[in-house]
C-alpha cells in the first residue's frame, strides 16, 4: 500500500491517471466508484456498464459528476478520450473500448460477466474482480487467457480471499511456512434462503439471495476455493472443517482465533501443501488468519518473545476486510506493478459443488446462489471429476431432471442445462486444459 500510494501520487502529478471501467453498479460497485472518485488520486473512473443504466448514473452522482449515456463502443471511446464520465448497458462494448487500462468486474453473475471479462482480456486490459463465483468456476482458464494476452487477471484486495493472500505472502516473507489459510465468519447455516435473510438484506440495501449465499456456505466455499487455487492448498474434507464456536448464535461471545487452532491441528502437515478452511464465532471477525510453522529453534525463540506463543503453529491474523475501500489498490498493483492480489497458480485444485438445500422435484429450476434450491460446498477437484459432480457455478438456470433428496450432491446427470451458454463451453475447455 505504501509503495502503491506513492506511485499513484506520481501518476496524479503527471496528469496521467489510471483509467478504469467498471462492470456492475450494485452495492459493492457503488462503494468502489465512490472510493475511486473521492479518495484515489492518480486513478479515474471513466465508464460504468450496467443492465440498468440509472444505477450507473447514480454512482457518478455520489461524487457530483453527471454521466452521459452511450449506446456504442465509439461513443464510449469518445467519452473516455474527452474525460467526461459515460455509462452504457453494453458491458462487452465497454470491455473492448480503447482508452481504458483496467476493468473492475463486480456483478456477481456468471454468464453475463464472463462475456465482458473475456472481451476485456482479449482487448489487452487488466481485469480486477470481486466475483468469487466466476473465479471459483473458471478462474484458471481466465488466468490462462490473461497470460496469453500479456495482462493481469486477479481477484481484488479488500474481500477476504485477497486479504488472506496478502497475509499468506507476508507470513511467507517472514520465513514461516503457511499451513492453513482461514476465513472468519459469524454464521453458517446451509438452509438459509432469500426469505430468511430478507429483513437483513433490506436493512443494508442488498439482495436477499446474495445475503443468503453468505449464510448458507456458498460464498465461503467459493472464497476458500479461490484461495486454494491461488496457493496450491487443499481442503481437509468435503465442505472443509469449519469449527463453529457460536453454537448457532451469531450474537454469542467470540473466542480468540488462537483458541481455535487445536481444531485444525490433527489435519495440519508442515511438509504438505497446506489447507484452506474457516471458523465461525471467533475474533477478530470478520477478518482472516494464517497458521504457520517454522522449525528453526532460534526463530521459534524469537516468535515466542514477540508474543506469538511456543508453537508448533503460529497464528497471524488481519482483523478486518474493507471490501470496496481496498479495491482501487488492487487496480494500481495490476496496472503499475503487474502484481496480482490473488490469481490461480495453475489448474483448479478445489471446486464448489451444488448440494440440494431441500428435496428437489423433477422440473424445478435452480435460480440463484443463495436461493431456495441448492447451496455450494467446497470439494477437491479430483473428487468432483471422479464423481461427475455439478459445479454450483454451472447449476444456475439448470432444470432438475429427477427427484433429489435433501443434502445430496447433484451430478451433471441430475440436471438439464440451458442451451448455448458460454460458461459451459469454457468450463469444458478448462477441463481439457487442466484435468
Amino acid at each position: 500500500m505504501i509503495i502503491v500510494d506513492t506511485a499513484l501520487a506520481k501518476r496524479q502529478a503527471e496528469g496521467n491517471p489510471i483509467r478504469v471501467g467498471m462492470i456492475g453498479a450494485g452495492f459493492q460497485a457503488s462503494g468502489i466508484g465512490l472510493q475511486i472518485m473521492t479518495a484515489t488520486p492518480g486513478m479515474r473512473l471513466c465508464a460504468i456498464a450496467n443492465r440498468h443504466p440509472d444505477a450507473a448514473v447514480n454512482i457518478f452522482r455520489q461524487a457530483g459528476q453527471e454521466a452521459r449515456h452511450c449506446d456504442t463502443q465509439a461513443e464510449l471511446e469518445a467519452g473516455i478520450s474527452s474525460g467526461y464520465p459515460v455509462v452504457t448497458e453494453d458491458a462487452v462494448a465497454l470491455a473492448r473500448a480503447e482508452g481504458l487500462d483496467a476493468i473492475i468486474e463486480v456483478t456477481g453473475s456468471i454468464e453475463f460477466a464472463v462475456h465482458a471479462v473475456l472481451a476485456a482480456l482479449e482487448s489487452g486490459k487488466h481485469v480486477i474482480q470481486m466475483n468469487a463465483e466466476l473465479d471459483g468456476t473458471i478462474g484458471p482458464l481466465l488466468k490462462a487467457r490473461a497470460d496469453a494476452a500479456g495482462v493481469i487477471y486477479t481477484f481484488a484486495d479488500g474481500d477476504q480471499p485477497g486479504v488472506q493472500m496478502n497475509l499468506y505472502r507476508f507470513v511467507t516473507g517472514l520465513g514461516v511456512t503457511p499451513v492453513l489459510c482461514g476465513n472468519i465468519k459469524g454464521l453458517h447455516d446451509p438452509y438459509r434462503n432469500p426469505a430468511t435473510q430478507e429483513a437483513f438484506a433490506r436493512r443494508w440495501g442488498q439482495k436477499p439471495a446474495m445475503v443468503a449465499s453468505f449464510a448458507d456456505g456458498t460464498k465461503i466455499s467459493f472464497e476458500q476455493a479461490i484461495v486454494a487455487n491461488g496457493t496450491g492448498m487443499g481442503i481437509a474434507r468435503r465442505g472443509m472443517l469449519g469449527p463453529d464456536f457460536s453454537g448457532g448464535n451469531p450474537g454469542a461471545p467470540l473466542v480468540p482465533i488462537e483458541e481455535t487452532v487445536s481444531s485444525f491441528e490433527p489435519y495440519l502437515d508442515p511438509d504438505g501443501a497446506g489447507l484452506v478452511d474457516y471458523v465461525v464465532g471467533a475474533r477478530p471477525g470478520p477478518g482472516v488468519f494464517v497458521l504457520g510453522a517454522i522449525d528453526h529453534p532460534r526463530k521459534r525463540h524469537y516468535l515466542e518473545l514477540y508474543k506469538l506463543g511456543k508453537g508448533p503453529y503460529y497464528c497471524f491474523s488481519t482483523p478486518y476486510h474493507l471490501c470496496h475501500f481496498e479495491v482501487p489498490t488492487s487496480v494500481a498493483r495490476a496496472v503499475l506493478f503487474n502484481d496480482p492480489v490473488l490469481t490461480p497458480r495453475a489448474g483448479p485444485r478445489v471446486g464448489v459443488i451444488a448440494v440440494a438445500k431441500k428435496a428437489l422435484s423433477a422440473g424445478e429450476t435452480i435460480t440463484d446462489f443463495g436461493g431456495f434450491e441448492v447451496y455450494g460446498v467446497a470439494e477437491e477437484m479430483d473428487v468432483v471429476r471422479g464423481e461427475n459432480l455439478l459445479p454450483v457455478g454451472l447449476a444456475l438456470g439448470c432444470r432438475v431432471s429427477r427427484p433429489i433428496e435433501k443434502d445430496t450432491p447433484l451430478t451433471f446427470a441430475d440436471v438439464t442445462a440451458p442451451e448455448g451458454r458460454l460458461i459451459d463451453t469454457l468450463y469444458a475447455e478448462q477441463e481439457r486444459l487442466f484435468a
